[in-house]
């Protein structure tokens, strides 16, 4: 069964056509595992417990609909080129998967590895990307340099010439990057967790964490009664931080609105996947035509998915510095994502000081190009009680500790 993503929000709004197993669906009083979290993360993480772990007898809880947080507002890039050993490691793990997700999930996830190029405006720019490009060969990931000249033969729309405020010097390039869709993902999860039994709950917003006299997660408390449950896997973001606070546990986190456009749908002219961290901006094309853009979150801390608007006026500049043929077109819509940030911007997955309580969280602007390798060894984190090898760096400790990830610049730009 298959929707678009506009009809989803009409199927929120009058629940007629959702899947029968889905809609009214009630919870039943106990699980194995209660995932809060219906979108892209915890759906994978509910479809690779069922699938590789065999416990099936999995809710996943929304207060919302499904897919629609995050999931339904991101711009679809895909790519594992990043820094450190350990960042590089999940997104790569997590491509590979990407690679064959539509063959796993037999559901068109409409992947589409076109190339992903960050360019270099300065001296700076051009030793950080460098630096990206032999890392990433050390780690066994491909990654290229490309002169001014080839980054536009790769891209013709885009302006190299000297005349413009911030030039075009050279570009990073990973081939096997790109996009795919956002909410086809979503239901892909969906469709193949609940076919072995995982039961999807909307409109179930979790009010509570209940704790036993050992103070081991019990259970939580929702919208639509008490649930049971060995083990709790947080994967919600945007509001980690609200549901970790009712078992007690104070998350190193900040919440920013995260904002992207798109235009009017034209003939295919972006080849590829476009972006610049000089001028904060970045832009690819959807199968329907229209040009995907993406702007940094906001410099403050907030719950809006409006955002300032002077974000999005400041990308919109950016991109018609460097693609001048696009100036008259007009975007059709604007929005914003509520990210969630750790002070070293890289994730945190694993194990809570509360038994039996897991999260999954803090991927900022990272979240959608991680979600089957997320969901993956969050899976075997949840299914096992320790972390997953790959998962293992990112654990909630490591800020005690002080083994950070910093990717507050290898991330190049928000995306």
């Amino acid at each position: 069964m298959k929707f678009s993503f506009g009809t989803l929000a009409r199927l929120a709004l009058t629940g007629s056509a959702w899947p029968e197993q889905w809609r009214d669906a009630t919870p039943k009083p106990a699980y194995t595992v209660v995932v809060v979290g219906a979108g892209g993360h915890g759906l994978a993480t509910a479809y690779y417990l069922a699938r590789e772990h065999g416990i099936r007898d999995i809710a996943v809880l929304d207060k919302g609909w499904l897919g629609g947080g995050n999931t339904g507002r991101n711009t679809t890039i895909i790519r594992s080129n990043y820094l450190q050993d350990e960042s590089a490691a999940i997104y790569e793990h997590a491509l590979k998967l990407w690679e064959n997700l539509s063959q796993t999930l037999n559901y068109n996830v409409m992947y589409s590895p076109r190339g992903v190029m960050m360019l270099a405006h300065n001296e700076h720019d051009i030793r950080v990307f460098k630096r990206h490009v032999h890392a990433n060969r050390q780690q066994g990931i491909d990654n290229e340099w490309l002169t001014a000249e080839q980054a536009k033969a790769f891209c013709p729309p885009l302006h190299i010439g000297g005349d413009a405020r911030y030039p075009v010097l050279g570009a990073a390039l990973q081939r096997r990057g790109g996009v795919a869709r956002h909410d086809a993902v979503a239901w892909g999860y969906a469709r193949a967790a609940s076919a072995m039994g995982v039961d999807i709950v909307q409109n179930c917003e979790v009010t509570g964490i209940s704790r036993g006299p050992d103070g081991a997660v019990t259970g939580v408390e929702t919208s639509r009664g008490a649930i049971k449950a060995g083990k709790v896997a947080v994967v919600a973001a945007g509001h980690t931080s609200v549901l970790m606070a009712m078992a007690g546990v104070r998350m190193p986190l900040e919440s920013f609105p995260l904002q992207a456009l798109v235009s009017e749908p034209v003939k295919p002219v972006m080849p590829c996947v476009v972006m610049s961290n000089t001028v904060h901006a970045y832009i690819s094309q959807s199968d329907k035509g229209e040009l995907v853009i993406g702007a940094g979150t906001d410099a403050y801390t907030s719950y809006s998915q409006a955002g300032g608007l002077h974000i999005a006026s400041h990308t919109l500049e950016a991109i018609c510095e460097l693609f001048p043929s696009f100036r008259r077109l007009r975007m059709l819509r604007n929005w914003g994502g509520i990210v969630d940030v750790t002070p070293d911007r890289s994730p945190i997955i694993g194990l809570t000081p509360v038994p039996g309580l897991f999260v999954n969280c803090g991927w900022g602007t990272g979240g959608f190009k991680a979600t089957p390798g997320s969901g993956h060894v969050f899976a075997a984190t949840v299914a096992r009680g320790e972390p997953h090898p790959i998962a293992a760096p990112f654990s909630l400790d490591r800020f005690r500790t002080g083994r950070l990830i910093d990717e507050a610049a290898a991330a190049a730009v928000s995306h």
